[in-house]
């Protein structure tokens, strides 16, 4: 079965070859999480993986990591053994992807057998004051409605894309992280330095009319912007948590194993339903 195209990914790959280093700030605040949440599992990972579109922004953020991981540029085929990792850490290029699924997949598959991964990328909640700005700048001034900003998943949806890759215990959690622009123009400029511009197969293949985009700014001081013309901008950030499956791992009981009702535990009368 085919997957739809959402990511021109000639498109993608100049945005992120236009990406600057000093743009990839939520990158390091990445790095930092994911070295506390590595640390925080009582193991020694001896072979460990980072996947990402910046691999040499990575190796600097990577150092202070108990073992340096071995970091591979992000692609749709993974260059990638099984079984060749006991940990795999997958960063900012989910919500990208044209075949989320497939990518945790090829992630399961480098593990070993209880090897764990985690995944970080951008969630739905990303950008959501730029998103209704342009939306409805675009309406009022051409009537229509374009694709510009890539559909994020939402976070109540990721651990069923872990569980249908194979992972067991999948965990999915976020980090709304806001962050105050000088304006909505510089914005647009630092995302642009992200390498986070419109990448979409959808998208208008002619640049923007001014007047949308005035309207878009205009719409977004008056929202959300401060006295001095500041306007905030939400980055969620979704960390994925799974393992490879292992005989010794914690599993759910069988439904019907209990061997105390609720009603007990609660101090309650059971009333059965009726049939």
């Amino acid at each position: 079965m085919t997957h739809p195209i959402l990511t021109d990914t000639d498109a993608l790959a100049r945005n992120r070859a236009r990406a600057t280093a000093d743009a990839l700030f939520l990158h390091e605040r990445a790095a930092l999480d994911l070295q506390d949440r590595v640390e925080m599992v009582k193991r020694e990972f001896t072979d460990p993986l980072l996947i990402t579109p910046y691999p040499d922004h990575w190796r600097a953020l990577s150092a202070p990591f108990p073992v340096a991981p071995r970091i591979i540029p992000a692609a749709e085929v993974l260059d990638v053994e099984p079984g060749s990792a006991d940990l795999v850490m997958h960063v900012f290029d989910l919500h990208w992807s044209n075949d989320p699924v497939g990518q945790l997949i090829q992630c399961r598959r480098a593990l070993r057998p209880d090897g764990l991964m985690l995944a970080v990328f951008f969630g739905g909640q990303t950008l959501t004051e730029l998103r209704a700005c342009l939306g409805q700048a675009e309406v009022e001034v051409t009537g229509g409605l374009s694709p510009r900003i890539a559909p994020m998943g939402e976070i109540r949806d990721m651990g069923g894309l872990l569980q249908r890759a194979g992972f067991a215990l999948p965990v999915a959690d976020s980090d709304a992280v806001q962050v105050d622009y000088s304006s909505p123009l510089k914005l647009l400029a630092d995302l642009r330095a992200m390498g986070e511009g419109n990448a979409l197969n959808d998208r208008l293949r002619h640049p923007t009319r001014r007047a949308v985009m005035m309207r878009a700014v205009d719409l977004y001081l008056q929202t959300h912007g401060d006295a001095e013309g500041r306007v905030p901008a939400t980055f969620e950030l979704v960390t994925l948590t799974g393992w490879a499956p292992h005989e010794s791992q914690q599993k759910p009981l069988r439904p019907g194993s209990a061997r105390a009702s609720l009603a007990e535990a609660l101090s309650t009368t059971e009333t059965p339903l009726k049939s």
